[in-house]
């Protein structure tokens, strides 16, 4: 009756330490794959979801991610640089396919708004914000011709021609 008693306290501790084995290795396993997963497969896995999106400057963007691509990503209406996310809220460690992502970058997007002549409020990194329409957009800068945002862009409106370095931007809203 002892030694089975023994038997069976080794073969408990023998099953124990193998759990705690597979428990680390599989611990392990998932650490090494979460590491191999970047922040353009977790956004691709939450369009259409809301997210909160605080900004170096401290803007908070909330609101459905609505699509997202090379270095930018949309929620709310709001164009916001990934350069410029300091943190994201409601992004869960889960990830979707990378490709579905747009493959082009903040500047074909900032173009659209210049071919379409919307008016934006574009916020900078300090938190200071503009009004007016993008004129042109280079390879790093866009130029902004800053008038009021109920009014049309006509050169009596115009109250200064501003260069925004791509680096700079925080925030572009759609204002109409």
């Amino acid at each position: 009756m002892r030694w089975e008693r023994l038997f069976d306290d080794m073969e408990s501790q023998w099953a124990a330490e193998a759990r705690r084995d597979q428990d680390a290795e599989v611990a392990d396993r998932t650490r090494a794959e979460r590491a191999g997963i970047g922040l353009t497969e977790r956004l691709a896995a939450h369009v259409g979801e809301d997210l909160e999106v605080r900004t170096h400057s401290g803007a908070v963007v909330t609101g459905t991610l609505d699509d997202h691509g090379d270095g930018w990503l949309l929620v709310g209406q709001a164009l916001v640089p990934l350069e410029a996310v300091a943190c994201l809220t409601g992004l869960r460690p889960r990830a979707g396919d990378a490709a579905i992502a747009r493959r082009f970058a903040l500047g074909y997007a900032l173009r659209g708004l210049s071919r379409d002549r919307a008016v934006v409020a574009v916020t900078d990194r300090s938190g200071r914000t503009w009004h007016g329409t993008i004129d042109a957009v280079g390879s790093d800068a866009l130029d902004l011709s800053e008038h009021a945002p109920d009014e049309a862009r006509r050169r009596d409106n115009v109250l200064a021609a501003r260069v925004i370095p791509f680096a700079a931007l925080d925030v572009i809203r759609v204002v109409r």
